[in-house]
């Protein structure tokens, strides 16, 4: 018995590191493709469902972007948004 709870437990570790890399490609992608983020660079990290974005981006409406984003993909429990605002920021 506790033989079967070892695997179920195993199972679901990996299928929530399997759903992790898929919210951190679908959040990546998502922050990439949109011009007003140009998102390429920013960092992206991912644990059980938390995502946390971290780099620089041009303007305020481009952070407040970036966090709807990444909201809206699927099996995103939280967002830390600590994106930093830089005109500079390509």
């Amino acid at each position: 018995m506790r033989r079967v709870f070892a695997m179920l437990a195993l199972a679901a570790g990996l299928a929530l590191a399997q759903s992790d890399d898929h919210i951190y490609d679908r959040v990546r992608m998502r922050l990439a493709e949109d011009p007003a983020v140009n998102g390429g660079a920013l960092q992206v990290e991912v644990k059980n469902g938390a995502v946390t974005l971290r780099g620089n981006v041009k303007n305020e409406k481009a952070r407040e972007k970036a966090e709807k984003l990444a909201k809206k993909v699927k099996g995103v429990k939280s967002v830390t948004n600590e994106l930093k605002v830089d005109p500079n920021a390509h």
